[in-house]
């Protein structure tokens, strides 16, 4: 095991100026934590059995060569650790920081199955890419030769970036169309600066940026630009909104003022990082500080709407959540941090209704797990009687997203969609009944994971230049 240096400050003169002092601190921190990270990640990657079926690798929606990226760092060949993780994932260091690891490569880890305690693989992912930026291994976009056909993307999330990343490394002429000021769509806006720092997204924004990718924001689809104008602008179309409309709470003075969406409080948080000026935040509609928040929702984003209210200087800050701990969506880890900050968790507990204007009360009812759905997951029933008041200044509903009705929005009726209101697509090609028009994320999905989302970018992104391709050599038959 790799000996743990100590951290220890140099001396500075008194005589220096405040900025050089701290400048000078800042530095020899910096120079500790690295070599304190670097023998962290090689001790972690040392702990990789290699084992002959890696189901790290395949319990990974991209399917990194995560064994073989551990292996090289472990030797401390970094940069080609870096080269292996980037060849199959567009942003590692963001999938290093917000992937629910403990669901997906670290939880079926056979270290981690034996009971040794899993390999933690985000962690290194994290590290081995946040380096390649540090040391100027992540190359530009600069496509050996350009070409005439353009894509227009519906979206900056993280599928529309990643198919972006592809087309434009492939010389395709790249314009992705977005409502919100910034590009990054959840990733900017809906996942707390503590899980993932805003500077890590902005850097990949300027990176396409730089590459070539236009960026129109502030467009909204059927409103400032129609569907039919963006379609008969490029070769190819590409859907990737999200799913962003809110599911709504019922319940007697669910109306109330106090009680808001997870997406806005979220939102209003993440603006007051980059400096934003945020009217619903100051006048206390959005912030916690000094109140009795009650979340409810048991999946990632109620789990970023807790641990938010707690940085934000919340009184009390507890989760109702209407199945028991085991089913919960969201992740384990998380509610374990959620728990060690000081949140409070109301398992098989749904709310009945509020009162107060703004809002007062949360009339909570008590649940039990009766008979498996059609899903086989045990169905929440009401404990009849079984109802308490909790105190609540602010709640905020974090029930999850469905898509909006792109179809009406946009005027595109032949946009076929399922009944749940995601857009049809083929799942490998992103391809819809519409020639020329793609969907990838969640707005095929429904609401999933960013690491799915890159995925379906990546694949769309491939079936878009086979078509293209395939068009290319008719057009010169």
């Amino acid at each position: 095991m790799a000996k743990q240096p100590m951290l220890t400050f140099v001396t500075v003169e008194r005589d220096m100026p405040e900025k050089r002092q701290a400048d000078e601190r800042r530095k020899d921190f910096n120079e500790i934590y690295a070599e304190y990270a670097d023998a962290k990640a090689k001790e972690q990657a040392s702990r990789c059995s290699q084992c002959g079926v890696p189901y790290c690798q395949s319990h990974c929606p991209l399917h990194n060569n995560i064994p073989d990226w551990l292996r090289l760092t472990a030797e401390g060949r970094l940069k080609e650790a870096y080269e292996i993780s980037q060849a199959t994932n567009t942003f590692p260091e963001i999938c290093g920081r917000i992937c629910p690891q403990d669901r997906l490569c670290e939880g079926n880890c056979v270290i981690e199955q034996s009971g040794h305690g899993t390999v933690t693989i985000g962690s290194v992912e994290k590290y081995i890419t946040d380096t390649a930026w540090e040391e100027g291994w992540v190359e530009t976009i600069a496509p050996k030769a350009e070409r005439v056909e353009s894509v227009g993307i519906i979206g900056a999330g993280p599928g529309g970036l990643a198919a972006a990343d592809v087309l434009r490394r492939a010389g395709v002429q790249v314009t992705v169309y977005d409502r919100y000021d910034r590009a990054g769509g959840l990733l900017t806006y809906g996942i707390p600066g503590f899980k993932l720092e805003k500077d890590v997204v902005m850097r990949r924004i300027e990176q396409l940026e730089q590459g070539g990718v236009e960026f129109v924001m502030n467009c909204d689809i059927g409103t400032d630009l129609s569907f039919e104008e963006i379609r008969n602008k490029h070769n190819a179309l590409l859907i990737a909104t999200g799913v962003y409309k809110s599911r709504d709470l019922p319940g007697p003075g669910a109306g109330a003022k106090g009680i808001v969406r997870a997406i806005d409080y979220l939102t209003a948080s993440n603006r007051l990082s980059f400096g934003d000026t945020v009217p619903e935040f100051e006048s206390g509609e959005l912030n916690a500080e000094g109140k009795q928040v009650i979340v409810i929702g048991g999946g990632d984003t109620a789990m970023d709407c807790v641990r938010t209210a707690i940085r934000q200087g919340a009184k009390s800050v507890k989760c109702l959540y209407r199945r028991d701990r085991e089913n919960m969506p969201g992740s384990q880890r998380e509610v374990q941090n959620a728990e060690e900050e000081g949140v409070v968790f109301q398992w098989l507990s749904a709310p009945k209704g509020f009162s107060g204007d703004p809002v007062s009360t949360v009339k909570v009812q008590q649940m039990r797990l009766g008979a498996p759905d059609a899903s086989g997951r045990q169905s929440p029933e009401e404990i009849e009687g079984a109802v308490t008041d909790e105190p609540a200044d602010l709640v905020i509903k974090a029930l999850g997203f469905e898509p909006e009705d792109l179809p009406t929005l946009w005027n595109q009726e032949e946009l076929e969609v399922t009944r749940w209101g995601t857009v049809k697509a083929e799942f490998t090609t992103g391809r819809t009944a519409m020639p020329g028009v793609y969907a990838v994320g969640d707005i095929v999905r429904g609401a999933s994971l960013v690491v799915w989302a890159i995925r379906d970018g990546r694949d769309a992104a491939a079936a878009i230049l086979d078509d293209l391709n395939a068009e290319k050599s008719v057009a010169a038959e």
